[in-house]
């Protein structure tokens, strides 16, 4: 096993649909182990057999992990503290997957448009609340 870094994120009981959805708007490969799949003797909690117990998405340059939460605290999902930064090939590309989440329920938190920095940059949040950041390298007329 080689060294790697994936963004885990634990979700409050929508994980599986979260990262089924992620998988239709991204691609990729998606792995989902729910808990009634595995044996369940000797966990410190008693879980839901359809929670999520652990899932992946793999996808062109990076991996997206999670679970859903197991305790009954209230964690903020939707903030502007962090994000999930995709940085794709060309700004067409970028634009669609930005439009894909905010017309699945999603909303435009900052248009995507060219930066002052010279790339392009946008961010959206998904209808579960999670801040997606999309960027690509300045190219032609993208606009």
């Amino acid at each position: 096993m080689s060294t790697s870094l994936a963004t885990y994120i634990s979700l409050p009981g929508t994980t599986a649909e979260a990262f089924e959805h992620w998988h239709e708007v991204f691609g990729g490969e998606l792995n989902l182990l729910r808990y009634g799949d595995t044996p369940m003797e000797g966990l410190p909690f008693e879980p839901d057999p359809q929670a999520v117990a652990h899932v992946t998405l793999s996808l062109p340059g990076g991996e997206l992990a999670g679970g859903d939460v197991m305790d009954d605290q209230d964690y903020p999902v939707r903030d502007t503290a962090y994000s999930l930064l995709y940085t794709v090939d060309n700004p067409e590309q970028a634009r669609e997957l930005m439009g894909q989440l905010v017309a699945a329920g999603g909303s435009e938190n900052m248009p995507f448009e060219q930066a002052p920095w010279g790339d392009w940059y946008g961010q959206a949040f998904d209808r579960f609340g999670v801040m997606w950041a999309f960027s690509s390298a300045a190219a032609g007329n993208a606009g």
